[in-house]
């Protein structure tokens, strides 16, 4: 029996009533605007993409087994490493986590879907056609884009080819449409969290996720409009001839830097933040205890948008920035290592003494956590002013982002999906086949992502297809790693797959878990709710064991 801190006057569940409304297959290739339908569209979406920008990095990893650049040619290489960045964050992790808040945030919050579901659906449909455009690229004469994900001028307006459309072109509009599909995303979630909570749902009843993604989301709509109208300029250099950034027409670089990590260091967090909720409802449940101090974890995330708000410069202490500056910005990165070390001592709180299960979505969590204190352990090394500068353009920097992004967020998307499939599907996935993939990707990933550290530390630079061969040991561990990285997907896509199509059938709570996403049916009729709950009592809380 579990203890349910929410007292619900009008709940509109039963214990084992399925949806009466299924939703068909076809559904999801069209124009919907239900909330649960566009979730799993994002979902579905961006891992295909996941996978692709996956199978880019096991290219570049077998590249780099060996010194010489002996697998494919330099330009390939470049656009290969510039597309696989650029998929996994802007295709992959932000929009996947947009997915699963999607999906959660309206039954956690007792709505019957988002504030504009029309636009909620443009949202997600401005995303195929900006991904397909960057796969296209490839086939352009002039190749793809090659100037990384950052796509630093002056090597982004450079257009050897002369013509006019090019790989940097097509670049720069596939990351407009999707800055556009994210400001509208960022909209909505605002707006639904602000003013479409269930009666009594006051904000400090709201689950940890929906603060981490009302935190993120802040943060969305506050800095990326500086990258998307660094965008627009990059654009007019590259194509009209204008001189924003050109330093050989007195424009300067130097602010697109500020422009592009303006948005892109919290968009770092607008990715961490909604894996630190989800760790904030799986640990709980999985330990049998309420999060330890809830509301102060609910501050810190506001907290961590705050301060990650004004970070962005530790990316430029090598670009000649002045003394002052770097002193400035050094105090404030490691002010962000506050409100985050809160979160991980409210989960370490949570975990001491609890009845522990260490099911598939805990596991995942659990490494999801571990791997985020080695990262900002790292994180706190690279945001010291004379660190920093030892090791700035080495593999060091391209490990300890690889920990936050991988290491972190995506074993957090593996856990939430692992978590919620009853409720999204009402079917149990296989657990033997979710701990293989577990121990797979935890393994490959630490093989993968941790040589590179000694690599950066011993003076190996990134973006390179060659190197020294007294780089060559850990290179091989790290290419290891990788292809063991990429079969860990094949177990986790055959037992989602068929725990969808044949997998027993889940209760509405099979976690006994609280909250109001588990009070529906599994899946959740189409409006979620016969009647919107009134909360009654509160804070949200979490079960516990009589």
């Amino acid at each position: 029996m579990t203890h349910n801190p929410i007292d619900i006057a009008s709940p509109g569940e039963s214990e084992s009533n399925h949806s009466d409304h299924p939703i068909g297959w076809k559904t999801y290739f069209g124009f919907s605007t239900d909330h649960k339908v566009i979730g799993i569209q994002y979902l579905v979406t961006t891992f295909i993409f996941f996978l692709i920008a996956g199978l880019f990095s096991m290219i570049i990893r077998g590249e780099l087994i060996t010194p010489q650049s002996d697998l494919v040619d330099r330009p390939l290489y470049n656009g290969l490493f510039t597309m696989h960045g650029t998929m996994m964050i802007f295709l992959w992790i932000i929009p996947s986590l947009v997915g699963l808040a999607n999906y959660l945030v309206p039954l956690m919050i007792g709505a019957r879907d988002m504030a504009f579901p029309s636009l909620n659906a443009i949202a997600f449909w401005i995303i195929p056609p900006a991904g397909l455009l960057l796969l296209v690229s490839f086939l352009l004469p002039s190749g793809t884009a090659q100037a990384g994900w950052w796509s630093y001028p002056p090597l982004s307006i450079q257009n050897p080819s002369g013509h006019l459309i090019n790989g940097e072109f097509v670049w720069i509009f596939s990351i407009f449409l999707l800055g556009i599909s994210s400001i509208l995303g960022g909209i909505n979630f605002v707006t639904t969290i602000v003013r479409m909570r269930a009666p009594g749902m006051t904000f400090f009843r709201m689950p940890i996720f929906v603060w981490t993604v009302l935190s993120a989301q802040l943060l969305q709509l506050f800095c990326l409009p500086a990258l998307t109208g660094a965008a627009i300029l990059l654009f007019f250099d590259l194509t009209f001839g204008t001189s924003f950034f050109n330093p050989f027409q007195e424009g300067s670089p130097i602010l697109y830097q500020h422009l592009f990590w303006f948005y892109s260091h919290p968009a770092v967090y607008v990715m961490v933040l909604p894996a630190f909720g989800i760790f904030s409802e799986i640990i709980p449940a999985f330990a049998r205890k309420p999060l330890f101090g809830y509301k102060t974890v609910a501050i810190a995330s506001i907290g961590i948008a705050l301060v990650s708000s004004l970070v962005w410069v530790h990316h430029m202490f090598a670009s000649g920035t002045p003394g002052w500056m770097r002193m400035l910005f050094m105090f404030t990165t490691m002010l962000v290592a506050v409100p985050t070390g809160i979160k991980v001592f409210a989960w370490t709180a949570t975990l001491w003494k609890g009845k522990l299960r260490l099911e598939t979505p805990m596991l995942f969590a659990l490494g999801g956590v571990v791997m985020f204190v080695f990262a900002g352990i790292t994180g706190v090394m690279l945001g010291s002013t004379p660190f920093d500068l030892h090791v700035n353009n080495t593999y060091f920097v391209v490990g300890h982002f690889h920990y936050v992004v991988f290491g972190t967020v995506t074993m957090a998307i593996f856990a939430a999906i692992y978590f919620w499939f009853p409720k999204i599907t009402g079917r149990m996935y296989i657990e033997g086949w979710g701990q293989v993939h577990f121990w797979l990707t935890f393994i490959g990933a630490n093989l993968t992502f941790f040589p590179m550290h000694p690599l950066g530390l011993q003076g190996m630079v990134r973006r390179v297809s060659s190197y020294n061969p007294q780089y060559m040991e850990w290179n091989i561990v790290a290419s290891l790693g990788s292809f063991l990285l990429g079969m860990a997907t094949l177990p986790f896509i055959f037992n989602i797959v068929d725990s969808w199509l044949r997998g027993k059938k889940a209760s509405d709570n099979p976690w006994r878990a609280t909250g109001l996403e588990w009070t529906t049916s599994s899946p959740p009729p189409v409006e979620n709710f016969e009647e919107i709950p009134v909360v009654t009592s509160g804070p949200y809380g979490y079960g516990k064991s009589k």
